[in-house]
């Protein structure tokens, strides 16, 4: 007979693990729910890596602020922090949002993080996945932010960037193999991709929790609710027996 599988809070234990926080259209605030459950069972990341959503949260938390902290920040959003529009390659300047980043951040280097920090964005010119993880944290998570069609493209140096979630929607690009890796991957809307997962690969586990508050420019006041919907499903995620994708619907039952 064999041995039972060891829970998702167990596994978590053995050794470092690295949190991946995927992209997600507005779904910052299922990743800060998420972390903030694994923070106060004790179940500190040895590394972050984040696209889009991802990278804010991830880059937030790395740069020193505390889940607490970041989810007061996400809960004060308001439309009007970040909708500036103006004529360009996308409806957004991006200006308000870079500013209202450069005030939330409290450490300004990937170098000075807590934490190994990486963002995923999208290089425009050369059409292909670029990671960042040295130099100035705000130009880093705005590109990787940086929505298609919503936003302009971040320019850093001279390149363009987009959303890292264009082509590296789970955040594993900057990851070497053989790392122990936590996948917090956010389901996308488009009923085409409700099946999605990451890639498998060895060492990776993936929480996938379904049916999460739908937030986005014009509906932020869901944002709380799926904060604390994210928050509740991953405490109970972390007593299921261990199992590649772990997949639970917003309440918390484990889907089939």
């Amino acid at each position: 007979m064999s041995p039972s599988p060891p829970t998702l809070d167990a596994w978590l234990r053995q050794g470092p693990f690295t949190l991946a926080l995927s992209a997600g259209f507005f779904g910052f605030f299922a990743h800060c729910g998420m972390l903030e459950a694994l923070l106060e069972a004790g179940l500190v990341p040895a590394a972050v890596t984040g696209a889009s959503a991802g990278a804010l949260v991830g880059g937030l938390w790395a740069a020193g602020l505390d889940t607490p902290a970041i989810g007061a920040e996400l809960q004060s959003l308001r439309r009007a922090d970040f909708w500036d529009p103006w004529p360009g390659l996308g409806l957004l300047r991006g200006r308000l949002f870079r500013r209202h980043l450069e005030r939330a951040l409290p450490t300004r280097t990937f170098e000075a993080c807590r934490a190994p920090f990486a963002a995923s964005v999208f290089d425009v010119l050369a059409r292909t996945t670029r990671v960042l993880a040295t130099g100035e944290l705000a130009p880093a998570i705005q590109a990787s932010c940086s929505v298609p069609v919503l936003f302009h493209p971040t320019f850093i140096g001279r390149r363009p960037y987009v959303d890292g979630g264009v082509r590296d929607r789970p955040a594993l690009a900057g990851i070497e193999p053989g790392v122990r890796v936590l996948s917090h991957y956010l389901v996308p809307h488009d009923p085409r991709d409700r099946e999605r997962t990451p890639p498998a690969r060895p060492g990776l586990v993936a929480l996938v929790l379904r049916d999460l508050p739908r937030v986005h420019p014009f509906g932020l006041a869901a944002g709380p609710v799926a904060l604390a919907v994210a928050r509740d499903a991953t405490r109970r995620a972390l007593s299921l027996p261990l199992a590649p994708v772990l997949t639970l619907n917003a309440g918390g039952a484990r889907a089939v």
